[in-house]
């Protein structure tokens, strides 16, 4: 947590967090003792959970289809927050939604947010207090800078990766996408899963060394927790073209 987030937490009179169901119920449990750890007061603020509704995933495989159930999700998400907002916020107060990740990176909350807004039933002002990104606590982890001298960095969704990858990092993924070709020998991965959590755990080696531990781990870090959050950085050596 960063000093002006901790100041941002003393001022919010309720708390709204998104309830993925049991089997992500850390999650809650994590945004629990943030507030116990960092709001001064405890005695001073509310937390109102919203059930997060589904997202349609059989139309995640086509482009337009997964744009579509992601547009729908967002409007039923748009809905939910919007209710809470008028039940559990007076005119005067101060809400705050706690997101886990980084509003600038792949991030859905910030659209709710102006679909609320343009619906106009209710008004509000807002800000973003950025926290730590999962990529900074992915290279913090693996003590590794994001570039290399001179090379640019492209960060994607695991559903746009392809093999000829020079120096990227993979965000929700809902696999190990790299295991489809793990005999790439030109290829580094660093691997993170529950970055900044201390459940955090992480795995870096030559691709075809480490492809098979990784999604062996991911498994049972899914089995053991009922969810998973993961990313990664690969990186192509740089005596091999891309």
């Amino acid at each position: 947590m960063t000093v002006q987030a901790v100041e941002a937490l003393n001022r919010a009179d309720v708390f709204f967090v998104v309830d993925k169901g049991e089997q992500k119920s850390g999650l809650l449990e994590l945004r629990d003792e943030i507030l116990r750890r960092h709001v001064r007061d405890q005695g001073a603020y509310r937390v109102v959970e919203i059930a997060d509704p589904p997202r349609d995933r059989r139309r995640d495989n086509a482009t337009a289809a997964y744009e579509g159930a992601v547009a729908d999700w967002h409007e039923l998400r748009a809905e939910r927050f919007e209710a809470a907002i008028a039940a559990e916020l007076g005119e005067d107060g101060v809400g705050a939604f706690l997101v886990w990740g980084d509003p600038s990176l792949y991030d859905s909350t910030l659209r709710v947010v102006e679909r609320i807004l343009a619906r106009g039933t209710v008004t509000f002002e807002y800000e973003v207090i950025a926290g730590i990104t999962s990529v900074q606590a992915l290279t913090t982890a693996h003590r590794i800078p994001l570039n290399r001298i001179g090379e640019p960095i492209t960060i994607t969704p695991a559903r746009r990766l392809t093999p000829d990858v020079h120096n990227a990092v993979v965000m929700l993924d809902a696999g190990f996408a790299p295991a489809a070709w793990p005999d790439d020998p030109e290829l580094t991965v660093y691997w993170g899963a529950y970055l900044g959590s201390p459940d955090e755990v992480t795995i870096a080696g030559p691709l075809p060394e480490v492809a098979a531990e990784i999604e062996r781990t991911r498994a049972q870090l899914r089995q053991k927790h009922g969810w998973i959050m993961d990313t990664y950085l690969l990186r192509r050596n740089p005596s091999a073209p891309a």
